[in-house]
């Protein structure tokens, strides 16, 4: 079932409203916050479903790999990419990471500065 993005012109919130094609244009459509019918459409970017698996054949596509170790600026584009692609919060540390191979710094560099970078592995005893 699509969902549709749309704005109150009564109280200014943006709201999203899932319908069947056969119920878009027919069936009233009310504020989620307020209630007022006075709502319009907003057109929006298209969004594309794809499985995890799809996202991450394209992001290990060797081609798009090929020379990245002597590319800092290609590294930090693929990562700033993955993050996009995977969806999970990531730590801090990693924005500052990307920043600086986007900016050209090699990541030998970038380790020295940051010598506990990666001793996180995440999750813990507890778990």
């Amino acid at each position: 079932m699509p969902a549709y993005d749309f704005i109150c012109l009564n109280c200014n919130e943006r709201f999203e409203i899932f319908l069947t094609f056969s119920e878009y244009g027919k069936k009233p459509v009310l504020c989620t916050h307020c209630g007022s019918d006075r709502v319009r459409r907003r057109m929006t970017k298209v969004r594309l479903a794809r499985s995890e698996e799809s996202r991450m054949e394209s992001l290990m596509d060797p081609s798009a790999l090929e020379g990245m170790q002597d590319d800092p600026r290609a590294m930090g584009r693929m990562m700033r990419r993955m993050k996009k692609e995977v969806g999970e919060e990531m730590p801090p540390e990693f924005d500052d990471v990307v920043d600086r191979l986007e900016a050209g710094q090699s990541p030998d560099e970038i380790q020295s500065t940051l010598p506990d970078l990666g001793s996180q592995t995440g999750g813990g005893e507890d778990e």
